[in-house]
């Protein structure tokens, strides 16, 4: 599902290989998803830039040169957001393959919006939440 959904014109980097990288040096990773969806959960040190309104200067400070992950729920508005990064020069952007259902259906952690570990992650909608397994379905913040 997740291939037929993502195109080809960024990198991808799974859950495990950004688990790993995040051991070892510094990962921008960028939420492109909608504030409320941010809000229920998403990655620890996660920004949000959003989807429908993303502009590049919510960036803050973020070097052209810097490794940058973006995410959403399962990579379609990840990988549009990480096109524009790539196209206004930003060079080492990956788009994280399979999004935040991956990453939680591997059981890794997601914090909410005090930053507190939550099992809940937002499903972007009831058809979309089929891909969820491991934690639960939430529309509001806990």
């Amino acid at each position: 599902m997740v291939n037929s959904l993502i195109s080809n014109k960024v990198d991808t980097i799974t859950t495990l290989q950004l688990e790993s990288r995040l051991a070892y040096e510094h990962v921008v990773i960028l939420d492109a998803r909608e504030r409320d969806e941010y809000e229920v959960s998403h990655l620890r040190g996660a920004q949000f830039v959003g989807y429908e309104d993303f502009e590049i200067g919510r960036l803050n400070g973020t070097k052209k040169s810097d490794v940058i992950v973006v995410y959403c729920s399962v990579g379609k508005r990840s990988g549009d957001v990480a096109e524009k990064l790539k196209r206004a020069g930003y060079a080492n952007v990956y788009n994280l393959y399979g999004g935040i259902f991956d990453w939680t259906n591997r059981g890794k952690e997601v914090v909410n919006s005090r930053g507190e570990p939550i099992n809940c992650v937002h499903p972007y909608s009831a058809v979309w939440g089929y891909w969820i397994n491991n934690y639960e379905k939430c529309y509001e913040p806990r």
